[in-house]
């Protein structure tokens, strides 16, 4: 296995990777007895390609990379522990036992594309800033952009619908609401193409949809792929609220997609699992395979 071993700490790692969203696994020793290349508290982390900091090396620390690895790989987020006999599963000469706590963190596993940077798509970034998710905004007009720095927001030029819309990773909920209506039909003809994507909302009037439903009709869209769209975004703006600010619209977007990027997950158990932790707090160490 090739591994990058990066110069940064772990705590200066941990927390890169963490504001830029990328999946990763933070292992910390929090047991040991009898001889061991560290002592509890030592940590380091681990993403798909590269380490930061060790436990010591070894081949246990190998080990637990690759345990690390596979949690990333099979999407096991959550609490783990590896414990390793240094003279057993590990086959060091040390002689002493070790217990690894295995954090794996997901990163910022939701993709929103949001087209258009004028005041509410401005606004929908700042909102979306410290939320859990990787935003990727365009516009056809240069220099809109400059200035625009945060921690997984990636800014691109939007030339042509189609090959901007391809880009798009799968599961991605797309928020239409450029400042020209041909662009915005242009967006929304991709869009509904794409059967792998999430969500499909777009900023307008009740009568900007009818004119466009107009238009998708004539130029062959079925009616099942017209009901993917969402308009206007932000519907409870629409019907419940009076104020129009850009700030008050881009609220009730973010809330709306916050709903829809909300999948519960399968886990009903949280922490540790009971035997893990009588592992980790039996005075008598015992190794698992």
């Amino acid at each position: 296995m090739n591994v990058l071993q990066a110069p940064e700490a772990w705590h200066a790692a941990l927390h890169r990777l963490q504001r830029d969203g990328i999946p990763h696994v933070l292992a910390t020793q929090v047991t040991s007895a009898g001889s061991t290349p560290r002592e509890p508290g030592a940590r380091m982390v681990i993403t798909d390609d590269a380490i930061f900091d060790t436990l010591g090396g070894g081949t246990f620390e190998w080990q637990t990379i690759s345990a690390a690895r596979a949690c990333l790989a099979e999407q096991r987020y959550g609490l783990s522990l590896e414990a390793f006999s240094l003279g057993g599963r590990s086959g060091q000469c040390c002689g002493g036992f070790v217990n690894i706590l295995l954090e794996t963190f997901p990163g910022a596993t939701n993709h929103i594309a949001i087209f258009g940077a004028g005041h509410v798509g401005q606004e929908i970034v700042k909102l979306g800033a410290p939320l859990p998710w990787q935003l990727h905004w365009f516009d056809s007009r240069s220099n809109v952009f400059a200035g625009q720095q945060q921690p997984r927001l990636h800014c691109y030029a939007l030339d042509e619908a189609e090959q901007s819309v391809a880009t798009l990773p799968a599961d991605a909920h797309a928020l239409v609401l450029t400042h020209n209506h041909d662009e915005d039909y242009l967006l929304i003809k991709a869009l509904i193409e794409r059967d792998d994507i999430a969500s499909i909302g777009l900023i307008g009037s009740d009568s900007k949809w009818a004119s466009f439903t107009g238009r998708l009709k004539r130029d062959g869209y079925s009616d099942a792929q017209m009901a993917r769209v969402r308009s206007p975004i932000g519907r409870i703006h629409a019907t419940k609220l009076n104020n129009k600010t850009p700030y008050a619209i881009a609220l009730t977007v973010v809330a709306e997609l916050l709903w829809l990027t909300d999948t519960p997950t399968s886990q009903d158990n949280r922490g540790l699992d009971s035997q893990s932790l009588r592992t980790l707090l039996t005075d008598s160490p015992t190794t698992t395979s």
